[in-house]
Parts: structure tokens; C-alpha cells; sequence
């Protein structure tokens, strides 16, 4: 069935892979991007949009008057605007407040106003930073790795699952996510809308401008490709924190299943990431990009940690993966080379934005 397709913050990092993967699949479909492009980088995919076919709009979602109703008349809205950065979050909570929040709030009515089903990207970081500092984990030479046994509900050594505890704080970021798959199981309930809510742990692979703060594969890789020193900050600086990761094009694969089949997935909240599996420590990273680049860089040592850092996350992601059949493909050396690769063909357009 053809569909009018509307992703929000589209040319970002994951809204512009969901487009182009959709628009490839799917050519009859209108697919449109609206995006402020207030991240660095997101212009260069603006290109790559209108090459295929994507329709773009330079709207913000933060304005109502951006997401008219009688213009987008969208089927589907795919909810991927966001500001991303829990540190971000600290030095500028308006600008976060207001497009996080603010932001869905504006969808969640273009969606009333057109019975669009609708697809929210949430993150992993709902969940309250002082459990998360809680959990149990030992230490191996190269990462932190999370016990068997764990006192909190909802953990274990797969990971976080969606029923760990969220009555304490977890980042102005984290609560503006949270407050948003409230209103939208809301909206849902007093609308008849068709709704899905995945919480994203880290989310990476080729095109993602990434900093210190958001998106520490695509900048691990690319500081090692431009031969710039980087710092393991926290935790006794010794790079032993770890994150779980999911390629981009992994994800991609599950909101197409999802889409499919919405009419059985609607009012499910999935996490969602590659698990245990697919996990590493940054000192780990460290060593794949050294093989896979053959540069080895400065990384000094910061022994204090920051504000709403905390040592291990680990996605447990059995409850879609049991829903859907869908299992994450890419691991972290075939992850962290697509980016090598991508960052190889296109270094004269990267070194400004990396260097």
C-alpha cells in the first residue's frame, strides 16, 4: 500500500538512513524529511535526500505552524527529532525542554488531526541514573561487565529490560523522552492512534557527525582516521565503561517490520539495541579502530566523572526480539569499518566537521 511518510528530524543521523532505506524499499511511497538543521553535518545529507526522491522541508518542530495539517496529510509519522545529548541537556534546557518536548507535543497533533500512525524513537536513557549506578558489574582487563545476579528489577546480565524502575531522576533529557511516550500512550488512548515507542540505546554507523557527547563510535573512529588525540573520562580513566551498540542499518530492518505490522506491535514499548552481543568498552573501541585504521593516537587519561555518566549500559532487547523475529546482524568490527569506509570516501567533506 503506498504510503505518505513523514520523518521528523530527517536529515538527521537516523532520520536521514530511515528515509533513504525506506525511499530504496519502497519507491512508490512519498517520503518527506523536516529537519532544522541545527546539528553540524546534517546538511551534507541533504544531497543524498534529494537525490533520492525525499522530499525536504528546512521546518522546526518546536513551531506548530511547521507541521500544518492541510499541507503534510502524512499516514505515518516517524518521530526521530530530537536533542540527544543528556550534557546538552545541563547547559541548555530550554532549547532541549522545547524540542523534545514541545516538539512531540506538535506531532502528537498533526498525528490527531490525521489519524497518522506513529513511531517514536525514545532512548535508553528513561531510565533513572541512580539505579543504573547501582548495578552490579565486575572488572576484566578490557570493559565492565554486568553480574548474573542483580538486586533491581528489570536487570540481569542481558542487560536493562522495559519494566526497570522510573521513580527517580534520569537527566533533563532522559524526562523530556519519558514525558513524551506519556503523551503519546495519551493521545493514543483518547484518539484510536496507532503508536510504537522504542527506547534506543546507542545508535551508530555511517554518516553520524558524532561528538563527545552523542554518538562516541562515529568520533572514536573518526578521530583515530584524522589522527586526533582523545580522552577516557571517568571511572578511573582507564576506558573500561561500556555501551551496547546497534548499526543504524539494523535498525532500519526493525522499523520496517514494524511498520508492517503496526495494526499488532500498537501500544508496545520495545527497547532497543544489539545486547550484550554487541557491546564494547571504549578501550576496546580503541584497539578495533587501531586495527582496522592503523593509527594509533594519543587518549589521556580523566579519572572524574561527569555529570549523568554512569559506568555500564547493556540494551536487553529480548521482548521485541521474541515480538518480532528481528535480531541485530552488524557486530562491532563490521560496524566501526562501515564507518572507516564511509569516512574514507568522503574526507574532504568530514575533516572540517571532525577536526
Amino acid at each position: 500500500m503506498k504510503k505518505n511518510v513523514l520523518i521528523t528530524g530527517g536529515a538527521g543521523f537516523v532520520g536521514s538512513a530511515l528515509a533513504l532505506g525506506l525511499g530504496q524499499k519502497y519507491p512508490d511511497w512519498q517520503i518527506t524529511a523536516l529537519d532544522n538543521l541545527k546539528r553540524r553535518g546534517s546538511e551534507l545529507n541533504l544531497p543524498r535526500l534529494a537525490e533520492a526522491n525525499i522530499h525536504f522541508i528546512h521546518g522546526d518542530v518546536r513551531n506548530s505552524e511547521d507541521l500544518d495539517a492541510s499541507l503534510l496529510q502524512p499516514d505515518l509519522i516517524l518521530e526521530c527529532s530530537a536533542e540527544p545529548s543528556v550534557l546538552a541537556g545541563y547547559n541548555s534546557p530550554k532549547y532541549l525542554l522545547e524540542t523534545n518536548l514541545v516538539g512531540t507535543i506538535n506531532c502528537l497533533e498533526l498525528a490527531r488531526q490525521t489519524m497518522a500512525d506513529f513511531i517514536f524513537l525514545s532512548t535508553s536513557r528513561v531510565y533513572p541514573i541512580n539505579y543504573l549506578r547501582e548495578l552490579t558489574y565486575s572488572e576484566t582487563n578490557t570493559r565492565f561487565e554486568l553480574n548474573v545476579t542483580q538486586e533491581i528489577m528489570g536487570a540481569s546480565s542481558y542487560g536493562i529490560a522495559e519494566n526497570f524502575p522510573l521513580d527517580q531522576v534520569r537527566s533533563l533529557y532522559g524526562t523530556t523522552k519519558l514525558a513524551s511516550e506519556l503523551l503519546i500512550a495519551e493521545y493514543a488512548d483518547s484518539y484510536g492512534i496507532r503508536t510504537l515507542i522504542n527506547r534506543c540505546g546507542v545508535l551508530t554507523g555511517p554518516w553520524q557527525m558524532g561528538k563527545v557527547d552523542q554518538g562516541v563510535f562515529a568520533l572514536w573512529m573518526a578521530f583515530h582516521y584524522f589522527n586526533k588525540p582523545l580522552k577516557y573520562i571517568g571511572y578511573g580513566g582507564t576506558g573500561k565503561q561500556v555501551r551496547d551498540f546497534l548499526h543504524i542499518a539494523d535498525l532500519l530492518t526493525l522499523i520496517d517490520i514494524q511498520i508492517e505490522r503496526l495494526e499488532e506491535l500498537k501500544g508496545e514499548t520495545f527497547n532497543v539495541g544489539g545486547g550484550v552481543e554487541n557491546s564494547l568498552s571504549l578501550l576496546e573501541t580503541t584497539q578495533l579502530c587501531q586495527e582496522i585504521t592503523g593509527n594509533k593516537i594519543a587518549i589521556a587519561s580523566v579519572r572524574e566523572n561527569r555529570q549523568g555518566d554512569i559506568p555500564i549500559f547493556i540494551t536487553d532487547s529480548r521482548k521485541v526480539i521474541e515480538k518480532t523475529g528481528w535480531q541485530p546482524q552488524r557486530d562491532g568490527k563490521k560496524t566501526l569499518t562501515d564507518i572507516y569506509q564511509w569516512i574514507q570516501k568522503n574526507e574532504s567533506q568530514l575533516k572540517s566537521i571532525f577536526t
